[in-house]
C-alpha cells in the first residue's frame, strides 16, 4: 500500500511526458459556411471566430488597412495607430490570429497555410465592406511574413502591403546547429515552452510601454517547440516569397531592431522585383516595435504618406535600405554552417 504514492507520481510523470512529447496544432478545419463579419468578431468559413478591434473615422474614410499583429501579440498591438489614423481619414481593422490573443486554442501554432487563409477571407470581407475603397495590408514582425506569402500565392488583392520590421530570420539566418537543435527539441519535446528572457533582447525603447504588455495576460510569454518551428517555418517561406510579391509594398526597418538583424530584410529587399512599387524606409532610432516606440508617430505619419502617393517623398525622408546596405557587412549574413 505504502508504494501507491510512488506509482501514482510514477504515472503522472509519465503522462506528462507524454504531453510534453505530442506536437500540437489548429489548422482550419472544412469549410462549413460563408464567411461573415460580426460586429466583434471575423468568422472563417470553417466557423472559427477570431476577435478584432476597428478604429472607424467619422466620415467616409480615404482608406482601410487590415493589420496583422506579431508573433505572441494581439490585436491591441493597434490601439494607438489605429486611433491615429483614424483621426485623419484611415479605416483600420487589426484581429487576433488563430492562437493568439483573444483567438481559438491560444498557444497552439495554426500553421501558415490557415493564417494565410485567414487573411485573404478577412481582406475580402473588408473589400466588401468598403468596395471603393483602396485596402492595405499592414503586417508588423510575424504578419508581415504571413501578409508576403499572402501576396506571393497570387490570392491577396489590395493595393499595398506595408511590412514593418517582418519576420525574417529563417534557417539561412539563425544556422545549422540552432536550426538542427530546434528539429531535435521539436521531435523530443514540443510541448516545452521557452521564454527567451535569458536573451535579453529588448523590442522597444518605450519602456513603460514594453512593461504594460508584460503585465497583459493577452500577450503570450511562454511559446511551445512546436509554435517556435512554425514560426520559423513560416519565416522561411516568407523569404522564398519576397522574390515573387504581386503588390506594391513598403517596407519598414528600425536601426534598432534587436529581433530582426538587417541581413535577412536586406536580402527580402534586394529579392523584390526589381520596379519603382516597392519602397524601404530605415529609422535609425527605431526599434523592433516601430509602431510603439517612442518615435511612433514618425513611421505612422510615413505610412500615412505613402498610402497617399506612394511615389512622393516621405514626410520624415527617412533614407531607403538601400543606403544602410553600404554599411552592412555582407559576410555576416549567413552564419557559418557549424
Amino acid at each position: 500500500m505504502k508504494k501507491r504514492p510512488y506509482s501514482f507520481l510514477t504515472a503522472a510523470f509519465l503522462i506528462g511526458s507524454l504531453v510534453a512529447c505530442t506536437a500540437r496544432f489548429q489548422p482550419a478545419g472544412p469549410s462549413l459556411m460563408a464567411p461573415l463579419l460580426t460586429k466583434h468578431t471575423i468568422v472563417q468559413t470553417d466557423g472559427t471566430e477570431l476577435p478584432y478591434i476597428a478604429w472607424l473615422p467619422d466620415a467616409r474614410p480615404r482608406a482601410a488597412i487590415i493589420a496583422l499583429h506579431g508573433f505572441n501579440d494581439y490585436s491591441g498591438a493597434f490601439v494607438k495607430p489605429g486611433a491615429y489614423w483614424a483621426a485623419r481619414g484611415i479605416a483600420t481593422y487589426a484581429y487576433d490570429q488563430r492562437g493568439f490573443g483573444g483567438g481559438p486554442h491560444k498557444k497552439i501554432w495554426a500553421g501558415h497555410e490557415t493564417m494565410v487563409d485567414d487573411l485573404i477571407t478577412t481582406s475580402q470581407l473588408i473589400r466588401s465592406l468598403h468596395p471603393d475603397t483602396p485596402i492595405f495590408v499592414l503586417g508588423e514582425s510575424m504578419g508581415g511574413a504571413v501578409a508576403m506569402i499572402a501576396d506571393a500565392g497570387r490570392r491577396l488583392h489590395v493595393e499595398g502591403l506595408i511590412l514593418a520590421a517582418p519576420a525574417l530570420r529563417g534557417r539561412k539566418y539563425i544556422g545549422t546547429i540552432p536550426s538542427l537543435m530546434l528539429d531535435i527539441a521539436f521531435r523530443l519535446v514540443p510541448g516545452w515552452r521557452l521564454t527567451g528572457r535569458s536573451l535579453r533582447i529588448q523590442a522597444s525603447d518605450n519602456i513603460p510601454m514594453l512593461r504594460r504588455l508584460n503585465a497583459d495576460p493577452m500577450v503570450i510569454k511562454g511559446t511551445r517547440i512546436d509554435t517556435l518551428k512554425g514560426l520559423v517555418d513560416t519565416m522561411d517561406v516568407a523569404i522564398a516569397a519576397a522574390a515573387q510579391l504581386n503588390t506594391r509594398t513598403f517596407t519598414l526597418y528600425g536601426g534598432h531592431d534587436e529581433l530582426v538583424p538587417r541581413c535577412p530584410i536586406l536580402d527580402a529587399i534586394l529579392a523584390m522585383p526589381r520596379d519603382r512599387s516597392h519602397r524601404s524606409a530605415v529609422y535609425p532610432a527605431g526599434w523592433h516595435m516601430l509602431l510603439r516606440d517612442l518615435k511612433a508617430q514618425i513611421v505612422m505619419d510615413d505610412i500615412l504618406g505613402w498610402i497617399s502617393d506612394p511615389t512622393a517623398p516621405l514626410p520624415s525622408g527617412a533614407g531607403q535600405a538601400s543606403e544602410m546596405a553600404r554599411h552592412v557587412d555582407r559576410s555576416t549574413c549567413s552564419p557559418p554552417n557549424r
